[in-house]
């Protein structure tokens, strides 16, 4: 299933897609995409629907109507860092021995094809496509046996980060990583038994039409699996919590010269499976 929420900001309803590609609106039964929609039982009620019987909404998803985050009520935004060798290699930093943990504001959360503004005085700010982890089933000290079980579905996230402020001002990298709008989620969330293979998609980003990233989760150092059960060790995972897993080679910091955002451009990523975002860079 491809989960998802249409509507303008903050009056997001719950949607699913169908096979033609249209929103058909849940909400006669679920209140959102979140909480316990999210369980086991929430998603198999939804599976159980006929889909051709629910409402259409009139209208092209990501052309006239618009997308917020495919997941709602979030309460913690955890990030990885260097989780790609081959990202790692290109700032050259070492492979880290255990996964390093950052987090992005609930506020940097926005839809996958909302503006991305650029803080007021950023010189460094950055791209990042990453794979998203929703959690569907919480635990703490979850086994790494059956830590995907606990996942309610994936989706594509862009890490925008601003270089400076993570690594230059002092302090730990979230300073960096959680502005507003920094978190593009979506377009929608897709269950794992739609995806197949979550160690081996493919994914890029482009800026202005040029690629510079294009990846595989194939090089992901911490597997999904490993990361929730690792992060259960140092928190109770909740449903509705989204883990972003790091992200491949190619990042602004990487180029040479290294090349960021001045507001105007156009940034366009994916991965396979999960769909597509378009984000416009602007100066607030």
């Amino acid at each position: 299933m491809k989960l998802l929420r249409y509507g303008a900001k903050g009056q997001e309803k719950p949607g699913i897609l169908d096979s033609a590609g249209h929103i058909r609106d849940l909400s006669g039964h679920a209140a959102d995409i979140g909480g316990a929609t999210l369980s086991p039982a929430g998603l198999a009620a939804i599976a159980a629907l006929n889909i051709d019987s629910l409402p259409v909404v009139a209208g092209t998803p990501q052309k006239d109507i618009r997308l917020g985050p495919c997941v709602g009520g979030t309460r913690k935004f955890i990030c990885i860092g260097l989780n790609y060798a081959d990202h790692a290699a290109e700032t050259g930093a070492a492979i880290p021995a255990e996964p390093i943990i950052f987090n992005k504001w609930i506020t940097a959360m926005c839809g996958p094809d909302d503006d991305v503004e650029i803080p007021r005085g950023s010189v460094k700010t950055d791209w990042e496509v990453e794979l998203g982890v929703v959690i569907g089933t919480g635990g703490k000290y979850i086994d790494q046996a059956n830590a995907l079980d606990h996942v309610a579905g994936y989706c594509v996230i862009n890490d925008v980060s601003e270089r400076e402020y993570q690594t230059e001002r002092g302090g730990t990298w979230d300073k960096g990583k959680g502005c507003d709008t920094f978190g593009p989620t979506g377009p929608w969330l897709v269950t794992p038994d739609e995806l197949g293979d979550i160690a081996n998609l493919h994914m890029w980003l482009e800026v202005d039409g040029h690629r510079y990233q294009n990846g595989n989760t194939s090089t992901m150092i911490f597997g999904v699996a490993h990361l929730i059960s690792y992060l259960s060790q140092f928190m109770s995972l909740e449903a509705g919590d989204v883990i972003s897993t790091g992200t491949p080679p190619g990042v602004g910091l990487g180029q040479k010269p290294p090349v960021f955002l001045k507001g105007g451009e156009v940034m366009r990523l994916g991965i396979a499976g999960l769909g597509t975002q378009t984000q416009k860079v602007v100066r607030t």
